[in-house]
């Protein structure tokens, strides 16, 4: 949005310049946004989690903002803007832009009004429900995902539930199916080492943990459905379970590991962690989401 309203339609390879707040010196900084843009009318210079670059370089900042350069925009980006520092109170009011993500429960509303505005793809609100349930409520990923929908959805004016389930979901799920596998097996150091490789890979816990509650969910349903006198086979196909053998024999023995104890607990233990890790926890998401995954992993007891 900012390089938009400050580039147009400008090539932002000639005209856009980031850099890293614990690596970038003001005086380079200040230096490019001295320099005449190239094919553009202006030059727009971004610092990335600038916290230490605006701690170090306070004094300096104070004074930019007395006389700031007339060819470059400079961009702060900060996790922490005190409104009673000096140069807060230098820097015009409508400069300073507040980013805060609405609240999860607006987040499928949210996916449905970015999807037509920022991709121009309808979304219907059974789609959008799915989507953060798969991915999580980083809007972040939310919008990579959205683009990655759109660009799938091709000419089609609207990214539909299937769309979601085949590019967002089946990806998830195969991760997802080999957590549980090793949960299966009782293998929480085989489950945990997965879990950390989708930690490198940049998967959110929320998103991991939305992806694992929608089988978790399933599996439970089928659980209750088989316990109250379900044949199995019936419970599997009223709970959503897909019909291929794998799947079936996952759903079985996930379920001889559980035993009917976790089957029952299931529900809980999905919103005691969800919780948890939406600020109900002082704990991190990621130690939270371990510590889920061991609870399932371990060997039942009695």
């Amino acid at each position: 949005m900012l390089q938009t309203i400050v580039l147009g339609e400008s090539d932002p390879s000639f005209a856009l310049s980031s850099y890293s707040g614990d690596k970038a010196d003001f005086a380079a900084i200040r230096s490019e946004l001295d320099t005449l843009p190239f094919l553009s009318e202006a030059r727009l210079v971004i610092v990335e989690q600038a916290d230490p670059f605006v701690t170090k370089f306070r004094a300096n900042l104070e004074k930019y903002v007395e006389k700031p350069a007339t060819a470059g925009v400079l961009v702060l980006d900060v996790k922490s803007w005190p409104a009673t520092t000096k140069l807060a109170k230098l820097v015009p009011e409508t400069a300073t832009i507040v980013c805060k993500a609405p609240p999860v429960y607006k987040l499928s509303a949210w996916c449905v009004e970015w999807a037509q505005k920022g991709h121009g793809k309808k979304l219907p609100a059974n789609a959008a429900n799915l989507l953060v349930e798969l991915v999580g409520a980083q809007m972040g990923l939310l919008d990579s995902e959205l683009e990655k929908l759109a660009t799938y959805a091709g000419d089609k004016p609207a990214i539909t539930l299937e769309d979601v389930d085949t590019l967002v979901g089946r990806s998830r799920s195969a991760n997802v199916f080999k957590i549980m596998d090793a949960v299966a097996d009782g293998k929480p150091k085989e489950a945990l080492t997965i879990l950390s490789e989708l930690f490198e890979e940049g998967e959110a816990p929320l998103g991991i943990l939305g992806a694992l509650g929608a089988q978790l969910r399933r599996l439970g349903s089928a659980a209750r459905l088989h316990k109250l006198g379900t044949p199995l086979e019936d419970a599997m196909d009223r709970a959503g379970i897909a019909k291929w053998p794998q799947a079936r024999d996952s759903t079985r023995k996930q379920m001889k590991h559980l035993g009917w104890s976790r089957l029952d607990k299931l529900f809980d233990w999905l919103v005691e962690a969800d919780q948890g890790m939406k600020g109900g926890s002082p704990l991190p998401e990621k130690l939270l989401l371990e510590r889920f995954i061991v609870r399932l992993a371990r060997e039942r007891v009695g």
